[in-house]
């Protein structure tokens, strides 16, 4: 999995002219399965997440998660996450997952959000959507659960 998470002080996501998930302030998640993905990966990504601490103190240090801020977050599924450009100028899919395991995924990422008590709001699966949102910092965080099995260089 793959999983580009930008801190937002609004965000939304229309599908033709409705809007479907809209959030104020929290994170959005643009989140792009493979084909090796599982439900354990989903959840562990979804624990990253609910953790991870970039939102700033009173100090202005990035100490606080997404609960301490009560935020919100808008989950928007992308396969294109997984695009290899590496030949040619057309980018090849190759390595997402096939659309029914993927939704799947995704709806697992989005329930373990939900049972860990946050409030998410999401795309719809397989929709061309609009993602308009206000990146708030700006504060960008990629996560790749395949680096999860690399060795962590020494600072």
């Amino acid at each position: 999995m793959r999983a580009v998470i930008q801190r937002v002080s609004e965000a939304r996501v229309t599908v033709e002219t409705e809007v479907v998930g809209q959030i104020g302030a929290g994170l959005v998640v643009l989140l792009g399965i493979a084909h090796q993905d599982t439900a354990e990966i989903a959840a562990k990504l979804a624990a990253k997440i609910a953790a991870l601490r970039i939102f700033s103190d009173a100090e202005g240090k990035f100490n606080l998660a997404l609960r301490d801020v009560g935020g919100a977050i808008l989950v928007v599924s992308q396969f294109t996450l997984f695009g290899d450009t590496r030949k040619g100028n057309r980018p090849s899919f190759i390595d997402a997952a096939q659309p029914q395991v993927a939704q799947a995924l995704v709806d697992r990422f989005v329930a373990e959000l939900r049972d860990a008590g946050l409030t998410v709001a999401t795309g719809i699966f397989r929709a061309h959507m609009q993602v308009a949102l206000t990146n708030d910092g700006p504060v960008t965080i990629i996560i790749d659960s395949e680096d999860w099995s690399r060795p962590r260089r020494q600072s």
